[in-house]
């Protein structure tokens, strides 16, 4: 009967510590405050796994949406959002490291995932240097990982805490993480920060960065503004990124390529060939944002904003104009031409008029004076036209009421040609405005140039866009022709002469466009997107356990003003226009071209004519000799 009772003791003592397992897991669950789906690799009896599954549906757990026992043997596929996946393992389970190992294949250990693992201090193996349960010290639990190791003390309290690693081959870290026990629970210790804040200090890990530069001296002018027209955008983040790693308190190793790696014959070179290796941690050169390298690497920040451009002056309305049409709007020339006929309908009716009188006086004298205007139109039309052109007239009317309207044909006609003078030397001063969309560009007559860059060459030679293509082909690179990429000093200096668009990182040209420019040139450039890309970011290779880090750190540097002063630096802003009124600008021939395009076709109207009068004067002269013939005869 002893034996009996001591058997049912030790039973209830063991089935009460047992069923302290399910309250604590539920605890912790609890404690995390957000959404959980538990997968448990559990060898517990089934009454403990109906208890647990009792625990998580609790008044006091709310968060749960499934639970999922998992047969030994077996690595669950995902099924559910990967941030609220908790994966629940026991330690004493046979062969639970080779469980260990399959889920580190699928990265089960990385985040958003998050395990609790429950193990018995009196039966487990342990790293005794680090107290790391042997089943999981192979596997890399990195710095992004939230693991809870719950160790059992063995009389009904547990022990918590946090375990990682900085690297892969780096020693084990533990952080407290609070105590279980059955009177008064869970009691934590970490309660503020994120985890990713909390493990900022790296304890000097060694990062390894890749920069792009694409001329070979550039690695000895990083820090001192030499040619900082070269490789400006490495120059600008290889600061940052630098007290980036200082504020993470790591080491740095670096890695140089000639290009930020685009996909040749299906692999990728350059930095992102780099960054898709794993052979680097973060891109050190901000590079575009493109569809092609979304899937392949992770982007944390846009630390310089610059773009490329085509940027080029505006030129002259005339270009793109008739400026001796430009002048009024249509309303007015119908108005004026309006105005010019009921004048000349009056002028006809006032001529006829005094022509009447004049016969009707049988005044001989008035009638054979020449500067008498007849009632004819092609008199009264030729009238018009010399006070149009303000040539005056050698008739004129001789009556009262016809000099009234003589008076008032010429005062319209003054006013008229006043406003248009001034109109016109208004827009031999004005710049055109037509040119707003890359097909306005690529039809004008601006000649095209582009910074010999590496991204340039790529992007300008595989456009598939129509426009796009079409720029290339025929304004940029010409069959039989040598492309248009050039040096920025160049390209500036062409610009600066007018009608060339060249395309440039426009916080790099502005500043050849400030030492070139006149400050009156600096008026009216004009950009025009051309890359169907956003402003560079900084990229980090896929799955990095140090990506949540990086953005901290990028947006705290970016916070204190240390980004931003590079930028300052070794970028430009667009130059402001600060001489419009000062300039002065030349008419050319172009400005000129209606004008002696209309002294053409009259020069060529006159002598058509003078043939034509001298072919007929001829033909009537043989005509009066033949009737003079025919009479004799």
């Amino acid at each position: 009967m002893k034996l009996l009772y001591l058997i049912v003791f030790l039973f209830n003592s063991c089935y009460a510590e047992n069923e302290s397992k399910p309250a604590m897991v539920a605890d912790v669950i609890n404690a995390m405050q957000r959404p959980a789906a538990v997968i448990a690799m559990l060898c517990w009896s089934p009454h403990l796994k109906l208890r647990l599954y009792t625990a998580l549906e609790g008044e006091n757990v709310t968060q749960i949406h499934m639970m999922q026992f998992l047969k030994m043997g077996t690595v669950p596929e995902r099924h559910a959002q990967d941030q609220q996946i908790v994966f629940l393992a026991d330690l004493d389970c046979p062969d639970i490291a080779s469980y260990f190992q399959a889920s580190n294949l699928k990265k089960h250990f990385r985040s958003p995932f998050r395990w609790i693992l429950v193990e018995n201090a009196r039966n487990s193996a342990l790293n005794y240097e680090s107290y790391i349960p042997d089943a999981i010290a192979d596997i890399d639990v990195l710095v992004d990982s939230e693991v809870i190791l719950a160790r059992d003390l063995g009389d009904g309290s547990y022990e918590l805490h946090l375990i990682y690693k900085i690297g892969a081959n780096t020693r084990w870290k533990k952080e407290f993480y609070g105590t279980w026990h059955e009177s008064n629970r869970l009691q934590l210790q970490v309660t503020e920060g994120e985890i990713s804040l909390r493990r900022l200090d790296l304890e000097g890990y060694e990062i390894v960065i890749c920069y792009v530069l694409t001329d070979n001296d550039s690695v000895n002018h990083l820090f001192d503004n030499v040619n900082d027209h070269i490789d400006t955008i490495t120059k600008a983040s290889f600061p940052t990124t630098n007290h980036l790693l200082d504020f993470l308190n790591a080491g740095r190793k670096y890695v140089f390529a000639n290009t930020w790696g685009y996909r040749v014959n299906g692999t990728w070179n350059g930095m992102t060939g780099y960054l898709v290796r794993e052979e680097v941690e973060i891109g050190g050169s901000p590079m575009f944002f493109t569809t092609e390298r979304i899937s392949i690497v992770d982007y944390i920040s846009s630390p310089t904003p610059t773009r490329s451009k085509f940027v080029f002056r505006q030129p002259k309305l005339s270009y793109e104009n008739n400026l001796f049409l430009l002048s009024f709007k249509a309303t007015v020339w119908y108005s004026s031409i309006a105005q010019l006929l009921l004048l000349m309908i009056v002028i006809f009716i006032v001529a006829s008029w005094e022509w009447k009188k004049t016969h009707r006086h049988e005044d001989k004298q008035k009638e054979a004076d020449p500067g008498i205007l007849r009632a004819s139109l092609a008199d009264v039309s030729l009238l018009i036209f010399g006070a149009t052109c303000q040539q005056g007239s050698t008739v004129e009317l001789k009556g009262s009421l016809g000099r009234i309207v003589m008076l008032i044909l010429f005062l319209a006609l003054m006013f008229l040609y006043t406003s248009y003078s001034a109109n016109i030397v208004a827009l031999l001063q004005s710049s055109s405005s037509q040119i707003k969309t890359l097909e306005d560009l690529l039809h004008s007559r601006i000649k095209f140039g582009v910074h010999d860059t590496v991204f340039n060459k790529y992007y300008f030679s595989t456009a598939t866009e129509p426009v796009r293509k079409a720029i290339y082909e025929t304004k940029v690179a010409p069959r039989g022709s040598q492309p248009g990429f050039m040096t920025m000093e160049e390209g500036v200096k062409k610009m600066q002469k007018g009608l060339f668009a060249f395309h440039m990182e426009t916080g790099v040209g502005y500043k050849f466009v400030g030492k070139y420019f006149q400050e009156s040139e600096k008026c009216g450039l004009k950009e025009i997107q051309y890359l169907q890309v956003i402003d560079p970011w900084l990229a980090v290779r896929k799955n990095t356990p140090f990506k949540e880090m990086f953005k901290i750190g990028t947006k705290r540097i970016q916070e204190h003003g240390l980004q931003t002063r590079e930028n300052h630096l070794l970028y430009e802003k667009r130059p402001r226009c600060s001489g419009r009124e000062g300039s002065f600008v030349s008419v050319s021939m172009v400005d000129c071209y209606p004008a002696l395009l209309v002294l053409f076709y009259g020069t060529l109207c006159a002598i058509s004519l003078l043939f034509i009068e001298i072919i007929v004067a001829r033909r009537n002269e043989i005509l009066r000799k033949m009737n003079r013939m025919n009479t004799l005869t």
